[in-house]
């Protein structure tokens, strides 16, 4: 799940909202008559009454000191952002909105300490956190937080079963506006229900130079991982589009695509199995295309052999434009 982060900057600070956008803050709280100033430091969004989010419309606010304002909390339609605001007692009002509302729901907090509880209750979270702070430092260590609750996936060990060369295709070369660091990739796969951790070119070689924002990812059909438990074909990304960046231990973080290089080249059919679940990609035959060992390390796909193990993801529902459904689908 992509957390939102939104900074208050009322009564108007630009400190504050300077702060807030170098901090990757996904929109900033100020007054009406406000957003034009906001919108000349930079681009980002603003929550106010004539702004980008307006509250009535897009946003409503409510303060929880008792259970009648749960209860007003509650009957506030799904479609709006449910911005909540405590007084005395935190947790237990945003676990009762979460069990009972579910979606939608941002926390004011006035810490990066509180906005880590209001992201973690109920193991679940709020969608986001609204920071209250004139303290640079706080906003920062706050959109570190935020950054940390992306998704945390669970990869396997699939044995490698056959590796063979096919004919010239398309493959797409996914370059992101983020330095990937070892051990970090990208899951693709020829069906979204098995996908393999594809290695950024971030490895020295005399051969070329390192390329740590790109991902040869893989041919044009293929599946890719995108924020909030989606996938894209690879042939759709695009400038401007968010993917999952993730390491080898599965923690992952939101990257944007710079651009993706669509071309052709001789391609290579990479098969495996997870507790006789098969998985496959079809990648680029080169020995600069790595898929990623269970310690992190980059493996040439032109070194595979039978028997090797290599990390993947798996996952039993089937997709249906990218959203996870459960519906019996059969890829072969």
């Amino acid at each position: 799940m992509n957390r939102l982060f939104w900074v208050n900057a009322r009564p108007y600070n630009k400190k504050v909202v300077t702060t807030a956008l170098e901090s990757g803050a996904d929109a900033v709280i100020v007054s009406r008559g406000q957003s034009k100033k906001v919108r000349d430091l930079g681009l980002i969004q603003t929550v106010s009454p004539d702004g980008d989010l307006k509250f009535g419309e897009d946003v409503v606010e409510v303060t929880i000191s008792s259970e009648k304002d749960e209860a007003k909390a509650l009957k506030v339609p799904a479609e709006k952002l449910l911005l909540i605001k405590t007084s005395d007692w935190k947790v237990i009002p945003l676990e009762n909105l979460i069990a009972k509302r579910g979606k939608g729901l941002l926390a004011w907090v006035r810490s990066a300490e509180e906005a880590k509880i209001a992201l973690k209750i109920m193991e679940r979270g709020v969608d986001g956190v609204v920071l209250t702070s004139s303290d640079l430092s706080e906003i920062k260590r706050t959109a570190a937080v935020v950054r940390e609750q992306a998704e945390k996936l669970h990869l396997v060990r699939a044995t490698i079963k056959s590796i063979r060369p096919l004919g010239m295709g398309d493959r797409v070369c996914v370059d992101t506006i983020t330095n990937m660091e070892p051990g970090q990739g990208k899951l693709v796969g020829n069906s979204s229900s098995g996908m393999f951790l594809v290695h950024a070119e971030n490895v020295e070689t005399p051969y070329c130079a390192t390329r740590p924002f790109r991902v040869n990812a893989g041919a044009v059909h293929a599946y890719v991982r995108v924020p909030d438990g989606k996938t894209a074909y690879l042939a759709d990304v695009s400038i401007g589009d968010p993917v999952l960046i993730t390491d080898y231990r599965g923690r992952s973080e939101v990257g944007f695509v710079g651009r993706a290089k669509v071309e052709k080249r001789p391609m290579m059919l990479v098969e495996a199995t997870y507790k006789g679940k098969p998985l496959s990609l079809v990648m680029q035959n080169a020995e600069t295309i790595r898929l990623t060992k269970p310690g992190g390390e980059p493996v040439s796909i032109t070194h595979l052999k039978a028997g090797d193990r290599v990390l993947s993801y798996v996952e039993e529902a089937g997709r249906h434009f990218g959203v996870k459904i459960d519906e019996t689908i059969v890829e072969k």
